[in-house]
Order: structure tokens, then sequence, then C-alpha cells
């Protein structure tokens, strides 16, 4: 999968002389080795950043599920502090060239061109700006679906960040981050996961192949982008970023944010009288087993917790099986094709402050 481009905003902020001595230790180690430094000068190293860059980066690592969370993730994060002010463009939309004046507008003299307002406009561009951040972020979600028309459209914005309306207004985006998604190589990197021929397949979390393996998949991303993109669009970007397979490690974090989305589901639905839940580490595996496929990745992980674990919860709270302040721990059993639900008596005092845990 291609995120196109992605940036990473570094933090300005201040070094402490801890980090400094430790600055001076990296340089001094990537430093080569026949390199000389001539009095006076001191080494500066360009990879260190700053605490709170570092803090972000440990934030995405445990909140980032796909592509489009990710961008979700950056704004509220990093910058804005809202996931919803991203203006979102669906280019499935978008697949015959005159749906792009739903885009621009209409030039004068067409029917019914002062009643629709473009989704490029400049005031939908600015709207979520900040006092402290003047930054629109925009998503063309699934490129490869559009037209021509609006990839054309693009290589102006990408440009000169400037794009003129159908009434020949100018739109500025020169404070614009620009986000692309597409599954393009979807096909080619299945290929190389699970062949259909040879003996040996590389997994994702294979530590001897994951190298091989994830520049492979990269390589075969990108490729298929150049196939696709004509070369002057590609030339425009600043960066393609390939989404690595997802292996044991990351498939386990997905399992812990889906489970304390629905925990914050229950809190939410019955906020005076809350109950909560506790998934064993066979439930969790067998949810694993049942949600996740190599060919799909992890978004049949969700309709699988909701068909194995939400549904029922409802279901036993429709008829009064849980009652508020409840624990319910959920297991399952070899072989079963559901999971098992208990209600622990003692357990408001003791949990009343946590939220998913495992057993």
């Amino acid at each position: 999968m291609l995120n196109i481009p992605a940036l990473k905003k570094e933090s300005n902020s201040r070094l402490d002389n801890s980090q400094i001595v430790t600055a001076r230790k990296t340089a001094a180690a990537v430093l080569p080795v026949n390199a000389s430094v001539e009095p006076g000068l001191a080494l500066l190293d360009t990879t260190v950043t700053g605490t709170k860059a570092k803090d972000l980066e440990t934030k995405l690592h445990r909140l980032v599920i796909g592509q489009e969370e990710a961008i979700h993730e950056i704004v509220r994060e990093a910058l804005l502090g809202n996931p919803r002010a991203v203006i979102k463009i669906d280019c499935g939309e978008f697949q015959h060239s005159h749906e792009i004046a739903k885009l621009i507008g209409s030039p004068p003299g067409y029917l019914g061109h002062r009643e629709t307002h473009p989704l490029l406009a400049q005031d939908v561009l600015n709207q979520h700006h900040t006092e402290t951040v003047k930054l629109s972020f925009v998503l063309f979600d699934e490129i490869e679906k559009a037209s021509d028309a609006l990839w054309n459209l693009l290589l102006g914005i990408l440009d000169k960040a400037t794009l003129t309306l159908g009434d020949n207004r100018k739109v500025d985006f020169s404070n614009a981050l620009i986000f692309m998604t597409s599954n393009i190589g979807a096909a080619e990197m299945s290929s190389l996961v699970s062949p259909k021929l040879g003996f040996h397949v590389s997994r994702p979390d294979d530590s001897n192949c994951a190298p091989t393996l994830s520049a492979k998949l990269s390589r075969a991303g990108v490729e298929a982008a150049r196939r696709k993109f004509t070369p002057e669009f590609l030339n425009r970007l600043d960066r393609i970023v390939v989404f690595k397979v997802l292996g044991n490690e990351e498939l386990n974090r997905i399992v812990d944010i889906e489970l304390e989305l629905v925990q914050q589901r229950v809190q939410a639905a019955v906020a005076s009288k809350p109950f909560f839940i506790n998934v064993t580490d066979s439930a969790r595996k067998f949810l694993l087993t049942e949600g996740i496929d190599l060919r799909y990745g992890a978004r049949p992980l969700k309709r699988a917790i909701e068909r194995l674990l939400v549904q029922p919860l409802s279901n036993l709270m429709a008829t009064g099986q849980i009652q508020g302040h409840d624990r319910i721990r959920i297991t399952h059993s070899y072989e079963s094709p559901s999971l098992t639900f208990f209600r622990e008596t003692d357990a408001w005092e003791t949990w009343k402050t946590n939220g998913v845990a495992a057993a």
C-alpha cells in the first residue's frame, strides 16, 4: 500500500544538556574513520530530534493502524488536536472527467453553477485553521481510482501550490499538506507474502527474512505506482511510503486498540452503570485467527470483533444478564466456534478504574 506523500513534522524544541552529550556521542559514532575535524569546529548531528518529536513518534506507533488512520492520528496528536480536521476526497467519486466540477465548481453560464460550492474552495481549505497552526490537510483517498483529469488537476497544485476554480478564483495551497493513499501493488505484494509456487514462504515477523521481504515489498509498490501514474505526476511527490506487511507484534497491538474502542463504546452507551470486559489471551488469539487474513490485512478484524464480541455482549445486555459494574471475563475453548462469557461477582471494587485487561 502507498501513502503519497507522507510528511513528518519535526519538533524544534531546545535540547537539554543530557541530549547534547548524547548528540555528541552519536555524532562521533557516525563520523567516518578517515574523517577529521578541524580545530575550532564542533560536529553537529542532524539525526537528533527533539523530545516532542520522540513523544509524537511513540504515540503514533501505539495508535496508528492503517493508511487513513495514520493521517488522522498525525493531525490529532501533532498539530490541530482534531482528527476530523482533514479534508477527505474520495477519489472513487471522480472516475469520470466531468465530476471534477465538484472540486473546482462549474464555469459561469452552466445551469446551477452558483448553487454548487467547490470542495476545494479557499474557505473550505482554511476552515480548520487555528491561532497557532495555519495548516490545511487534504487527503485524496484511493487516488488510483480517479480520472486522469484529477491527476492533471493535481499537477498544478503540487507544482505551484495554486488552483484555479471554475469562476477564475485562485486557491492558495502553500499552507496545505496533501496526502494520497492507494492500494496499487497490493496484488504483487500478496504474491510475495503468499506465493503459490515455491518451498518457503517468508513471514513478515521472520527476523531472518524480514529485511529482504520489506525491500521486495517496497520495490513492488513503487514499481506498480510507476506503471500506473505518469512520470511528471510522480516527480511532483515529495515522498512515497510503502506500508509494511503486518507481523504478529503489530496484529496484537491492533487487537488491543480495537478492544479498547469496544470498552469505550460500552462506557459511552451505559455511562451511569458501565461494565468492564476482560479478554483473555485465548480469546485474543481466537479473534486474531478469525479476523486476520494476509490477503486482506487487518480490516476483517473489526467485523470479527463485531460479530464474535459486540453482538453477544448486546444480547447479554438486552436479556439482563449483564448489570452495571459487572466485570465480564471472555475466554475461548479449543475448537469452539464462539467465545465464552463469564460474570465475576466481586469485580467492581477491584476493577472500577480499569478497562480492557488481559488475564
